[in-house]
C-alpha cells in the first residue's frame, strides 16, 4: 500500500466494497436500509397530514396537497442529477479512485446548492403565480401560499440532504442515510403538533407551524449528517484543497447533466401519466375517484421494495463497472435484484389482496360505497407492480452503465400509447375495467421491452469507468494525487 496517497485515504470506515462477496446477500443488506428510509419518509407524510387535518381542517390539508405537487417537481430534477452523480461515484469507488469520486461529489453538491438557492428565491417570489397555475381553490389559497413559501425556505436543506444521501449510497453506505432520515422524521412528527397548536411559550402558528417543523427537522438533520461525515471521516468528506471541488467542473458537470436530465424526466413522465389516469378516473364519478385514490395509497407501499432494490442494484453495478466486472457480475446483480423483488413485492401483494378490505377501510371508512370497487381495482391491477419491480431493477443495472434514454423511451411508450390506446380500444367491451386492466397491460409491455433492451450487448461493451491510467493523466494535469481506498469488507 506504499503507493497510496495518505492525504486521500479515509482513516476510518472507508466506502463499502460492493464488487465482492455473495451478490444476493450484499444486495439485500444494501436494500433494506433504503427501503426503511422510504417507509419512514412515507410515514412522515402520512402522520403530518393527520396532524394538519385534525388540528387545522380540510382547507389546510388541501393546501399541503397543492404544495406537495410543486415540491415533487422541484425534487424530480435533483433526483435525476443525484442518480447520475451516484453512478459516476460508484464507478470511481469500484475503480479504487476515491479522489475522482470526491470530485464528482463536490460538483454534484455545488450544483445542487446553486439550484436549490435559485429554486428557493424564485419559489418565494413566484409562489402566487404557481398557485394560480394549479387552480388552487380560493378557500385554501392563503393557507397554501403561507405553507409553500416556508417550504421553499426549507428546500436547500432538503435537496442537499438528498444529494449527500445518494452520494453515500454510491459509496456503498445505505445505513447512514437511513439514520439521518430517521432523525428528520422524528423531529418533524414531534414538532408538527407543537408548532401548529402551540404549547407553553411556543405560539400557535397554524399551517405555518407545520411547514416550519419540516424546515427545522430538515436543517437539523442536514447539519448533523455533515458533522457525522467529518467525525467518522467518511470517504466523501472534503477537506482543505478538496473544498475547491464544490465549484462545478466542466467535465463532471457535463456527465451529471447529460445523464441526470433523462433520469429526472423519467420521474416527471411517471407523474404526468399518473395525472392523466386521475383525469380518466374522475370522469367515472365520485365513487370511482375515491376508490382509485385509496388504491393509490396502498400502491405507494407496493412500489417501495422495487425502488430500494433498483437503487441497490444500480450502486452495485456501478462499482462493478468501475472494477472492470462488466459481464458475469452485472447479470448476477440483475438476477439477485429480480429474485428479491419477486419475493418482497410478491409477498406484499399477496398480503394486500388477502387483507384488502381492512386496508382500504382505513382510507374510505367501513360503510363507504367505494370499498367494493376499490377491492375490485386491487384484484385487477395490484399484481402489475411485481412486473414493474422487474423492470426498474433492469433499468437500475443499465443506468449504472450510462443507459438513460432507452428507459425513458420505454416508459413513455408504455405509459401513454399502450395504456391510453388499450383503454380507448377496449372501453366499449370492458367498460370501466379497461382503466384498471390497462395497468398490468402497460407493465407487461414495459417489462418485455426492458428485458429486450437489457439483453442487447451494446450497452455492456460501452459501460466503462475512467481507467487508473486515464485518472492518473487527469490528476497529473491538475497537479493533485488520486486517492485509493481499502474496502471495509
Amino acid at each position: 500500500m506504499s503507493d497510496t496517497a495518505p492525504s486521500s485515504l479515509p482513516r476510518k470506515g472507508g466506502p463499502r466494497d460492493l464488487t465482492s462477496g455473495p451478490v444476493l446477500k450484499t444486495l439485500i443488506a444494501f436494500s433494506l436500509p433504503t427501503l426503511a428510509a422510504n417507509l419512514l419518509q412515507s410515514l412522515n407524510g402520512t402522520v403530518n397530514s393527520i396532524w394538519v387535518g385534525r388540528l387545522i381542517g380540510n382547507a389546510a390539508l388541501a393546501a399541503t396537497a397543492n404544495a406537495n405537487i410543486v415540491m415533487f417537481l422541484a425534487f424530480a430534477a435533483i433526483f435525476g442529477l443525484g442518480m447520475a452523480a451516484t453512478v459516476k461515484m460508484g464507478q470511481a469507488f469500484g475503480a479504487r479512485q476515491v479522489d475522482a469520486a470526491r470530485r464528482t461529489f463536490g460538483t454534484a453538491v455545488g450544483l445542487c446548492l446553486a439550484l436549490a438557492l435559485m429554486v428557493a428565491v424564485l419559489g418565494w417570489i413566484l409562489a402566487p403565480a404557481l398557485l394560480d397555475l394549479l387552480g388552487t381553490p380560493g378557500d385554501a389559497y392563503a393557507l397554501t401560499l403561507t405553507y409553500l413559501r416556508i417550504i421553499f425556505v426549507a428546500i436547500p436543506g432538503g435537496m442537499l440532504s438528498v444529494m449527500i444521501a445518494m452520494g453515500l449510497r454510491g459509496a456503498g453506505d445505505a445505513k447512514t442515510p437511513f439514520l439521518f432520515m430517521g432523525l428528520s422524521v422524528v423531529l418533524d412528527i414531534a414538532l408538527n403538533p407543537l408548532l401548529i397548536a402551540g404549547i407553553g411559550p411556543i405560539p400557535a402558528m397554524g399551517i405555518a407551524g407545520s411547514a416550519t417543523a419540516t424546515a427545522i427537522a430538515g436543517y437539523v438533520s442536514l447539519f448533523a449528517l455533515i458533522a457525522w461525515l467529518y467525525a467518522k471521516d467518511l470517504p466523501l468528506r472534503l477537506r482543505g484543497a478538496e473544498l475547491a471541488y464544490l465549484i462545478p467542473r466542466r467535465e463532471e458537470l457535463g456527465y451529471i447533466v447529460t445523464k441526470g436530465v433523462p433520469m429526472g424526466a423519467q420521474m416527471l413522465l411517471i407523474s404526468s401519466a399518473g395525472i392523466v389516469m386521475v383525469g380518466l378516473v374522475n370522469r367515472e364519478g365520485l365513487i370511482a375517484t375515491a376508490a382509485y385514490g385509496a388504491s393509490l395509497q396502498l400502491w405507494t407501499y407496493l412500489q417501495m421494495p422495487a425502488m430500494a432494490i433498483s437503487a441497490a442494484a444500480s450502486a452495485m453495478a456501478a462499482q462493478a463497472i468501475g472494477a472492470g466486472l462488466t459481464e458475469m457480475r452485472l447479470d448476477q446483480i440483475s438476477r439477485a435484484g429480480i429474485v428479491t423483488n419477486l419475493v418482497l413485492t410478491g409477498v406484499l401483494t399477496a398480503l394486500l389482496l388477502l387483507f384488502d378490505r381492512a386496508a382500504l377501510v382505513l382510507f374510505l371508512g367501513p360503510d363507504s360505497p367505494a370499498v367494493p370497487l376499490a377491492r375490485h381495482i386491487q384484484f385487477l391491477a395490484s399484481w402489475s407492480f411485481i412486473l414493474f419491480g422487474v423492470t426498474i431493477v433492469l433499468f437500475g443495472t443499465m443506468r449504472a452503465g450510462g443507459v438513460v434514454w432507452t428507459p425513458l423511451m420505454i416508459l413513455g411508450l408504455a405509459m401513454f400509447p399502450v395504456r391510453l390506446g388499450f383503454i380507448e380500444i377496449m372501453r366499449p367491451t370492458l367498460g370501466q375495467d379497461a382503466i384498471w386492466i390497462a395497468f398490468p397491460v402497460g407493465s407487461l409491455v414495459t417489462v418485455v421491452l426492458a428485458a429486450l433492451a437489457y439483453t442487447r450487448p451494446g450497452w455492456r461493451s460501452k459501460a466503462r469507468a475512467i481507467s487508473p491510467q486515464e485518472a492518473a493523466e487527469e490528476v497529473q494535469a491538475d497537479g493533485e494525487p488520486v486517492g485509493r481506498f481499502v474496502p471495509d469488507i
